[in-house]
């Protein structure tokens, strides 16, 4: 039963989108196909994280890109700690979608123990110490404080893709927050099922995670880009570092073409001077700080304000009145984007590597 009812779910799992509809498979273009082709192959379905962008080609395939080459393609981390960090980051986020998702995957990797620690945040509780560790570091890094003081427990050369999953996470969370809802199940789902679906999804995603994929397969879809300075974690691993100097430069573009110069100057102050803690729980600190904007372009300031500090405090108001600004899907995910990678890149500018 469990098996069928996930099957039916993952079948649906397109219409659990909010806000923005995904391109559908048979009607996609040459760049969302291309996309979509990889995601399949490689997770075995096509993850609504990753869907989600589709109205912008551009931030689907850096999205997929940087999950992809750091916490799925071989290399010198084994992806149960990949996922324990991915977790752990999602935890500290208070994304529960991506903690049910890869807290799943990591009790078919490492067993029910770990992840129940991990997605409680008991993470004392973790026996192995190498996971425990790692995981540590993970739901610390999001602190400016707490990251610059901590050295990471783990050897340079992993430094890529540990790192990268991190800041990936950081980067998915807060997308996966504005247009998913709590679940990856439908509601449709009966309640005493559950349990037992997810306990399948596990195993389903675990399958994908122990396929052997070969490192840099996503590359050819965006072009080559130089690595900013800000992403210098990523540096000595060539397709995490590719990934993610490709990543930013689409999603940068994507932020010029439809986030107002205005809106990013106040984004990256804004940023600059916080601490890594999200901001609320109610909006009136950025009420005030949109009034400094031009009058057309508040809604931009409050949506792209909002998804970088407070992605939770995202709700049909604020999109609607980013909408009266800036019709379109892709004006949307464009901007969200933007402001989730301007965060995720501040938190990973703050990490002390040895």
């Amino acid at each position: 039963m469990a098996r069928a009812l996930l099957r039916t779910a993952l079948r649906r799992s397109l219409d659990q989108v909010k806000y923005v509809t995904p391109v559908e498979v048979s009607g996609a273009d040459d760049a969302v196909a291309r996309v979509y082709q990889q995601v399949e192959r490689d997770f075995g379905m096509l993850a609504p994280p990753v869907a989600l962008h589709s109205p912008a080609p551009g931030a689907l395939a850096a999205c997929w890109m940087m999950l992809r080459e750091s916490q799925m393609a071989d290399g010198k981390v084994q992806r149960g700690v990949k996922e324990a960090v991915a977790t752990a980051v999602s935890a500290g986020n208070s994304c529960p979608y991506c903690v049910m998702v890869h807290s799943a995957t990591l009790q078919s990797l490492l067993g029910s123990a770990a992840s129940t620690a991990v997605s409680a945040g008991r993470l004392d509780a973790i026996a192995d110490p190498e996971v425990r560790a790692i995981a540590e570091w993970a739901r610390r890094s999001a602190s400016r404080q707490e990251s610059q003081s901590q050295d990471a427990p783990f050897a340079k050369e992993q430094t890529p893709e540990i790192a990268g999953v991190a800041v990936a996470f950081q980067y998915l969370n807060r997308m996966v927050n504005i247009f998913l809802d709590g679940s990856p199940l439908p509601p449709t789902v009966p309640a005493l099922a559950r349990g037992s679906v997810l306990r399948v999804l596990g195993w389903f995603t675990a399958a994908s995670a122990r396929a052997t994929l070969q490192p840099g397969a996503s590359l050819d879809l965006l072009p080559a880009a130089p690595l900013p300075p800000d992403l210098w974690w990523a540096a000595g691993h060539p397709e995490v570092a590719e990934a993610f100097a490709r990543a930013s430069a689409a999603i940068d573009a994507a932020g010029r073409e439809h986030v107002p110069a205005s809106v990013q100057a106040a984004v990256r102050s804004r940023l600059a001077d916080w601490d890594g803690r999200p901001l609320g729980p109610s909006r009136s600190w950025v009420e005030d700080e949109v009034l400094a904007l031009p009058a057309g372009e508040r809604a931009a300031g409050r949506l792209a304000l909002l998804t970088a500090l407070a992605s939770f405090q995202v709700d049909q108001q604020v999109i609607d009145a980013f909408r009266r600004e800036q019709a379109g899907d892709e004006a949307l995910i464009a901007s969200t984007s933007w402001a989730s990678m301007a965060a995720a890149r501040q938190v990973g500018s703050w990490l002390r590597i040895s």
